[in-house]
């Protein structure tokens, strides 16, 4: 039973944390932001941007010419946290990373909810991952080149991403090599609005890996971080976030999880989205937020008709 004065006792504390959210709301009023300030923020940022995208390329490039060291391995992560974190000044971010016991290690698969491309910035500053995805061309491309000489990445042509048993065999070569770096992956497979957590693909679950989840959730009282792929190009969503007032996200890493005997890859990727969902505060959902751009599998509709037949047959049978 707690005492009579316990209430009293933490009034001061929950009226000071309303304080400070109080004048920090009149803070941001009287500092709101006209068009020569964000001009001001938005040319700093853009620098930092470029200076952060720059080191990064140059850095290594010149890193993938040493050998197969563990100092190249050493510069190589050194080189790419810097970086990260220079593009991250860029957003003003403001990042609280909690449980860091729990971080992914090597030869493992680290697979994080899913709201912005920037969901990489977020996680690379507090350490270094294998990124996977397709090859492109351009200022990416270009991107890419340089980081796969210094870091195995695992990038993908167009044609080999359809091949699942390719991609799958390419996975596993590298969760097998303890020496290279944990993979990080958004099984959602599409960006999120940032209040719940969809499907995930089955895909990273087969392997048989080590999973290491991690939930992102953004603040939405300093700017919307989702990217609405729909409204906004990549360009025109980054300007609208390098002219927002900050970046504030907090990132928990979960204790790892195996495949327990028995269960089969949908049901560990359901209870590993369940853990994500639970820690970051976000609803669990099972829709598939790739079915935003693509259209239904007949497959799946044929599914829903059986579910809703049988429901219905079941239903007659039992007022008869």
């Amino acid at each position: 039973m707690e005492p009579a004065d316990s209430h009293q006792q933490r009034l001061p504390v929950h009226q000071s944390e309303a304080d400070d959210g109080l004048r920090l709301w009149h803070l941001c009023e009287i500092l709101h932001p006209g068009p020569p300030q964000v001009c001001v923020f938005l040319l700093c940022r853009l620098t930092l941007a470029c200076i952060g995208l720059t080191w990064l390329v140059i850095g290594t490039s010149a890193v993938g010419f040493l050998p197969n060291w563990r100092l190249k391995s050493w510069l190589s992560e050194w080189v790419h946290v810097m970086c990260y974190r220079i593009c991250a000044r860029g957003l003003s971010a403001t990042i609280r990373y909690h449980n860091r016991e729990n971080k992914p290690q090597k030869g493992g698969i680290c697979v994080a909810n899913h709201t912005t491309p920037i969901d990489i910035v977020i996680l690379c500053n507090d350490g270094c991952y294998a990124m996977v995805g397709q090859v492109h061309g351009g200022l990416m491309g270009v991107v890419q080149r340089a980081m796969v000489r210094s870091c195995p990445h695992v990038w993908f042509e167009r044609a080999e991403m359809k091949d699942r048993h390719l991609v799958t065999k390419r996975l596993k070569d590298h969760v097998n090599d303890k020496k290279k770096l944990p993979i990080l992956i958004f099984p959602e497979g599409t960006c999120v609005n940032n209040t719940s957590v969809m499907m995930f693909k089955k895909g990273s679950f087969e392997i048989g890996a080590t999973i290491y989840p991690v939930a992102i959730k953004y603040d939405p009282k300093f700017g919307d971080a989702f990217w609405n792929s729909s409204k906004f190009s990549m360009v025109s969503y980054l300007l609208r976030m390098m002219t927002s007032w900050a970046l504030v996200c907090n990132v928990w890493y979960l204790p790892a999880m195996h495949q327990q005997e028995g269960e089969d890859a949908v049901q560990f990727a359901n209870r590993v989205k369940s853990a994500i969902a639970h820690q970051g505060g976000l609803v669990d959902l099972q829709w598939d937020g790739g079915l935003k751009r693509a259209k239904v599998k007949e497959t799946y509709k044929e599914q829903q008709q059986k579910q809703y037949s049988s429901m219905v047959v079941g239903d007659d049978s039992n007022s008869d």
